[in-house]
C-alpha cells in the first residue's frame, strides 16, 4: 500500500479527543487517509488555575505543562479510524468524528516538543497502513 503523502494530511484547529479537551492549550488533530491523530496537553481546568487570567498565568508559572491528563504524562497523541465529517449546525469544522472511542495507537509525553514530535511520528507511521 501507498503512504499518504504529507500533502495530503488534512489539519484542523480544535481538539480531536479527550473529554477535557477544551481546556487543553496545546492541541493537534490530522486526519492522515484513513486515521485521525489526535494530541492534547497543556491542560489548564479552570477550577484548579483560579478565576482570572492573572491568577491562571500565576499558576502556570509553577506547573508550565499544566495539570497531568494521565497517570505520569502531561500530553497524549492518540489514533483513531476516521469517521464522518463534523457538520454540526454552528461548528461544520469538517473534521473527522471517530467511529470507535478505542484508540489504534498511543504516545505519552511530559513537554510540547515531545508530544509535537510524537505526533509527527505517529502521522508518519499511520500514514503508511
Amino acid at each position: 500500500m501507498k503512504a499518504v503523502p504529507q500533502s495530503k494530511w488534512e489539519w484542523f484547529g480544535h481538539a480531536g479527543h479527550f473529554i477535557c479537551g477544551r481546556w487543553c492549550r496545546f492541541h493537534l488533530a490530522t486526519e492522515v487517509g484513513k486515521y485521525f491523530v489526535s494530541t492534547v496537553g497543556l491542560y489548564v481546568h479552570p477550577t484548579r488555575s483560579g478565576a482570572s487570567e492573572r491568577t491562571e498565568q500565576e499558576w502556570l508559572k509553577d506547573h508550565p505543562n499544566g495539570e497531568e491528563i494521565g497517570c505520569g504524562r502531561f500530553y497524549e497523541t492518540m489514533v483513531f479510524p476516521t469517521g464522518p465529517k463534523c457538520d454540526a449546525e454552528g461548528c461544520g469544522c469538517g473534521m473527522p468524528v471517530p467511529v470507535s472511542h478505542e484508540n489504534l495507537d498511543f504516545l505519552g509525553a511530559n513537554a510540547a516538543g515531545e508530544a509535537r514530535a510524537n505526533h509527527m511520528l505517529l502521522c508518519k507511521k499511520w500514514a503508511s497502513k
